[in-house]
């Protein structure tokens, strides 16, 4: 049987299905931090409903602009905030804009991540419709590929509400089966896992990068 790896990002979790397999995550993105109460809720919500959490960086930036010193600040940033909300060390990351060069390749392999991109856009983000990116997704179907990563964003109320639910529901009654991108890859979905951390002071984002904090 065919595999779906059905992917996301944002930190909007729990508009998501539950079936839904796999969350690359920001810190500090648009939209508010992953330290904010219900932000860390939500986190630690997906992955208690068995969904795989994995890093897309800080602050979403061109990571192949940078030096090697600010993308491990980036990718530790969202470490960070992971071990201390929900006690894991993602084994995996999606670089920002699908963007990555020999640089970020090195930086993310020293920090033991792999990197993931995906081969189906839903086009959530490029202004289109629910319906015109419903038929995205039937239009792929058609083409019958053994495997699919899709790429769609929660932040968008139709995405989480009308899209997912639809490609889930016609990927599913096409014979794919949707796993996490660690069970298609064959790879664990952490580095390591512990006990979350109590709320302190340092679950915050003051002082660290946001949006536009690169050239």
């Amino acid at each position: 049987m065919a595999l779906m790896c059905i992917s996301t990002m944002s930190v909007k979790l729990s508009r998501l299905p539950v079936e839904l397999g796999h969350s690359f995550l920001n810190g500090n993105n648009f939209g508010p931090c992953i330290y904010d109460e219900d932000q860390a809720k939500r986190v630690k919500w997906a992955l208690d409903k068995g969904h795989q959490i994995a890093s897309h960086t800080w602050s979403h930036p061109h990571l192949a602009n940078l030096t090697a010193d600010q993308i491990h600040h980036e990718m530790w940033l969202v470490e960070e905030a992971f071990i201390k909300i929900a006690g894991v060390m993602p084994a995996f990351m999606r670089p920002p804009y699908g963007e990555y060069n020999d640089r970020v390749r090195e930086v993310a392999g020293i920090r033991g991540q792999t990197i993931v991109n995906w081969d189906f856009d839903s086009g959530d983000t490029w202004g289109l419709t629910a319906e015109q990116s419903n038929q995205r997704y039937t239009d792929l179907i058609k083409t019958k590929p053994n495997t699919i990563l899709t790429l769609n964003h929660d932040v968008h109320q139709q995405t989480a509400h009308v899209i997912v639910p639809f490609a889930i529901k016609a990927l599913k009654d096409a014979g794919y089966r949707l796993v996490t991108v660690a069970e298609c890859l064959g790879k664990p979905a952490y580095q390591w896992q512990a006990a979350p951390q109590p709320r302190d002071a340092t679950w915050t984002c003051a002082g660290k990068p946001k949006v536009g904090s690169y050239p």
